[in-house]
């Protein structure tokens, strides 16, 4: 037989392993007697699910499994095909490899050029005279021209900031505990979007802090809420993530900042600006630290824009008072940030690496963007062009939970509305981060066994 789905057939049907691991082992049997050349294409996988009588999610956890043995790989424009150099011994790995969608991780940019970049400035630390001062104690916040760094960087959304009144710390994760712990006390009110970013929930529980979610519609937070909330008892912050706001990717309109920071000016409610992803949208409103100076503790950081594992952030605070009080209290709680990733992003900002990684990071999420557009057909969700990750409704009679317990089955990881929402009922939607896949390809095969997912009833799929 010169079809391989039928002997593939064959073979599922004696075997007594799942349907997805026989269809690998099948697979493998091809390539070993000889069946299966080097760079032959394989079926595409609507096709093969069709002649082999199984969903698509099944024959789709063969391929992923076959890749995850070497046997196999994906390339945009050829589909899945025989790898050109087998490892030997073939070899079968008990398990599929997880499949992340889960980590709102920026898409890592291919770029030669970048990454040539990203290794010069790894290697400019070694060839430091004193490698020992990455090693010592130093002032929390920074050295005067790492925050003269920051403050650079920064000044593209916060006009005329200064090295003063800029703090180096260690993540925005670290930023947002220090600013809690610095303007509340336990059993003190801080307001914040009513579905947000989840590690603002960690921290006011750890803090004993009270959050208080505030309304939102398609231009952000509802300023009518936020100024009850103020004329009624004035929360001691209002922490809010204006720009692509994880999860839904809304951004607050110009018209709607104006409105909330008049309204915490009246009531002289400070503002917690958490901006992780404002450096990627080309066009982008004022941020709210630019409108109101006087009230804004705003975040910048690298997490987004270069990748997670420098930790370095960027605290700019409305006046040097104030950052030596925030100074002062996250020097108690993380003494500082390691002196070698600062080094790092400073000499990143200042050779251009953090522009261009910015740069290469949203053209690869608007590409992303788009084969999400042209997969995700059978529901609805929200994002923008420049962002990593889209809020996927949930339609029925699928529930939230049910459907991510269903991806997780096979591999695909995606968070519920639960993990984000501070006040009222969780939304049935989930959170699918776009960045976690290494490749376009499998960033498409991914959104495929969603898309895919979403056809079938629930008892339907438990029933294969």
């Amino acid at each position: 037989m010169s079809n391989p789905a039928d002997r593939w057939a064959i073979s599922i049907r004696g075997s007594t392993r799942p349907a997805y691991l026989a269809l690998a082992d099948a697979i493998a049997e091809d390539i070993q007697s000889g069946k299966l050349a080097s760079h032959q294409r394989l079926p595409p996988l609507r096709d093969l699910a069709r002649a082999l009588d199984l969903n698509f999610t099944t024959v789709a956890r063969g391929y992923a499994e076959a890749k995850q043995r070497g046997l196999v790989e994906a390339k945009a424009g050829r589909g899945t095909a025989v790898r050109e150099d087998l490892p030997t011994p073939v070899h079968r790995p008990s398990a599929i490899s997880h499949l992340d969608m889960t980590m709102n991780f920026p898409p890592e940019p291919q770029d030669r050029g970048l990454l040539q970049q990203v290794r010069d400035g790894f290697a400019s630390l070694a060839s430091q005279p004193d490698v020992y001062d990455f090693l010592r104690y130093q002032e929390f916040g920074g050295e005067f021209a790492d925050r003269e760094a920051g403050a650079a960087w920064l000044g593209a959304f916060l006009p005329g900031v200064t090295a003063s009144r800029v703090l180096v710390c260690p993540g925005i994760q670290s930023a947002i505990l220090g600013l809690f712990a610095a303007l509340a006390r336990p059993g003190d009110t801080i307001a914040c979007e009513a579905v947000t970013y989840p590690g603002v929930k960690g921290i006011a529980a750890q803090l004993g802090l009270r959050l208080v979610g505030l309304p939102l519609d398609d231009d952000g937070l509802d300023p009518e809420a936020f100024a009850a909330l103020c004329r009624a008892d004035p929360p001691k912050a209002l922490y809010c993530n204006p720009t692509l706001l994880n999860p839904t990717t809304a951004t607050m309109s110009q018209s709607r900042r104006e409105v909330v920071v008049e309204i915490a000016r009246t009531y002289s409610v400070p503002i917690i600006e958490d901006d992780a992803y404002g450096a990627l949208p080309t066009v982008r409103p004022n941020a709210l630290a630019a409108l109101a100076p006087e009230l804004t503790f705003y975040i910048g950081g690298f997490a987004k824009i270069l990748g997670a594992g420098l930790r370095i952030a960027y605290i700019a605070t409305p006046n040097v008072r104030y950052t030596a009080r925030i100074s002062a209290t996250m020097r108690t709680l993380m003494i500082m940030a390691s002196p070698l990733s600062i080094r790092l992003a400073t000499r990143f900002i200042s050779d251009g690496t953090v522009q261009a990684s910015t740069l290469a990071i949203r053209e690869e999420a608007k590409f992303r963007q788009k084969i999400a557009a042209q997969v995700i057909t059978r529901s609805t969700f929200v994002s923008k062009p420049e962002a990593f990750h889209l809020w996927l409704s949930v339609p029925p009679p699928w529930s939230r939970v049910e459907f991510a317990n269903h991806l997780r089955a096979n591999s695909v990881g995606v968070i519920v509305s639960d993990t984000f929402t501070v006040t009222g009922p969780p939304q049935s939607a989930v959170r699918v981060g776009l960045g976690g896949p290494n490749s376009r390809e499998e960033c498409r095969h991914m959104l495929e066994i969603i898309d895919d997912a979403l056809e079938f009833l629930p008892a339907a799929v438990s029933a294969h």
